[in-house]
């Protein structure tokens, strides 16, 4: 917990992890919801799923037997008003067979005109979806990926969502496209609904905003979600109770109390116009007042939370902490890590390209099961093949295995992707994101901080590293990570900021875990 406060951004003063949930009965308060469960869930969750598939044939109907242009304007006539107060009811009904009997709403919902998007926060779980309810099912934005799932399909169709591929770079642009064009419609298109904090929390704080919802400029209508129960079932985060212990304690209480607040219309500024980025931080700090919370700038990179410094991001809990936990499982010694991280660094200098599948990685770790590599990757990746620089770089930097300038020149030399001793933007951004395990998508300042200097050549790289007070930080922040010293067991020294005693050359045993890199 010391590393979570130490690495709170410049905004917050809180000391809680945003992305940890585990709050499980006890005593009798255990005793008594395992009893209700065993009434209440079965017969609930059997409503509840009814009135869910309910949805599907009338959520197709809406659409059914229009082009692919008349699907592409907003549903009107007959279609909208003998099909949406259908799919209205029943969504409720859904949510009431899950505990909200009544939902509890303390302000005014703004029209179209006045807020063509209504910002909700904090985002708590998948039943923060009864807000949709309360406002009249507006519009959303959801990954391509679940329009292939049952019902859920059927649903992102009714409401002629926008859907985007965060894999493809082109589905990306065309979702901020759409999104742009539907909120400046003058009333066109329906309202839309995001929340901008883009994962869930444990509501402790928000983490910072995503633009998506302020990039077109238009005003926006802050919205609250209130859970105010003795115990604090709803939350699914990052690390906690599961989504399945989260239903069973929801649905095993008498109900469950949710108040929707609608804030005031914001209305942006000239300069929050022009800058979505200011926009969504000032919005942010506004709910986060409203909600008594801080307002921090945590965000999510990849698989792992983390927090803002100069643009970078800096992981909570790294990949490389993970990948050492795994290893450990598998009786790896500190010698045999290092032997093996050698190896793939020696790896990826031999080949044209780094990136390795789950069998060549389960290869090179010399594991019989590739579950376990599979895991690996999974930490990195969000598909089947991993950038082995980044998994031995980072590794190497949370295990202490090379001292700071020896795995900063083995950094270079892997992602001078010409060999001319010279990074472009692009280099720098997969070699800050490798030292760390998590991707740096804001490397422009740091890469014109860099230039600034001359040539971007490794002396000016070390020299930007040592000298700069935020990337020195940064880099401190990375060598005194504590992630390694919970992955494996106490015996194991470079754990402790020891290397092991193998070590040669540029690996060397001088405490660097420990060490400050200026």
């Amino acid at each position: 917990m010391e590393r979570f406060q130490r690495c709170r951004g410049a905004s917050t003063t809180t000391t809680a992890h945003p992305f940890v949930h585990d709050v499980r009965p006890t005593g009798m308060q255990k005793v008594l919801m395992i009893l209700l469960g065993c009434i209440f869930f079965p017969i609930r969750i059997a409503l509840a799923v009814l009135f869910f598939l309910l949805v599907w044939p009338i959520a197709r109907l809406r659409l059914a037997g229009l082009s692919e242009a008349d699907r592409a304007r907003p549903v009107e006539g007959w279609r909208r008003w003998l099909f949406h107060p259908i799919v209205l009811f029943l969504s409720r009904g859904v949510f009431f067979f899950t505990g909200f009997l009544w939902i509890k709403v303390k302000g005014h919902q703004a029209t179209q005109q006045e807020a063509p998007v209504l910002a909700v926060a904090p985002h708590s779980g998948f039943l923060d979806m009864l807000v949709l309810c309360v406002s009249g099912l507006p519009t959303v934005v959801s990954r391509s990926e679940n329009a292939n799932l049952p019902v859920i399909g059927a649903l992102l169709e009714f409401n002629q969502s926008v859907l985007v591929s965060r894999k493809d770079p082109e589905s990306r642009r065309k979702c901020v496209t759409q999104i742009k064009e539907r909120l400046t419609s003058s009333g066109y298109w329906p309202q839309m609904l995001m929340f901008p904090e883009g994962t869930t929390t444990n509501g402790q704080a928000l983490i910072k905003f995503k633009p998506g919802a302020f990039l077109a400029g238009v005003p926006v209508q802050p919205v609250l979600l209130h859970y105010p129960n003795k115990l604090d079932t709803v939350r699914w985060t990052w690390k906690g109770i599961s989504w399945l212990e989260c239903l069973w304690y929801t649905t095993s209480q008498f109900y469950t109390n949710v108040t929707v607040e609608f804030l005031p219309v914001y209305m942006p500024s000239q300069q929050e116009k022009e800058n979505p980025e200011l926009y969504a931080d000032n919005v942010q700090k506004l709910m986060a007042k409203a909600l008594g919370v801080p307002a921090t700038d945590y965000v999510m990179e990849g698989l792992f939370p983390a927090t803002k410094l100069g643009g970078l991001s800096l992981p909570l809990e790294s990949p490389a902490g993970e990948t050492l936990k795994l290893l450990k499982r598998h009786s790896f010694s500190s010698a045999q890590v290092e032997t093996v991280m050698n190896t793939m660094i020696d790896y990826c200098h031999s080949k044209q390209h780094s990136m390795v599948t789950v069998k060549q990685l389960a290869s090179l770790l010399g594991l019989a099961d590739e579950k376990t590599a599979a895991k690996i990757c999974s930490l990195y990746s969000k598909n089947d093949t991993l950038d082995l620089r980044q998994l031995c770089l980072s590794v190497c930097t949370t295990a202490g295995l090379r001292s700071p300038e020896a795995l900063l020149h083995t950094a270079f030399m892997l992602y001078d992707s010409d060999g001319d001793g010279l990074l472009s933007a692009v280099d720098l951004s997969g070699l800050m994101a490798a030292l760390v395990g998590v991707p740096q998508y804001n490397i422009a300042e740091m890469y014109t901080e860099l230039t600034t200097r001359g040539q971007p050549t490794e002396a000016a790289l070390y020299d930007l590293l040592t000298t700069h007070p935020t990337y020195q930080k940064f880099l401190n922040e990375c060598f005194q990570s504590e992630g390694a010293g919970l992955a494996m067991a106490d015996g194991d020294h470079f754990l402790k900021g020891k290397a092991s005693s193998n070590n040669n050359g540029i690996h060397n045993g001088n405490g660097v875990a420990n060490k400050k890199f200026y």
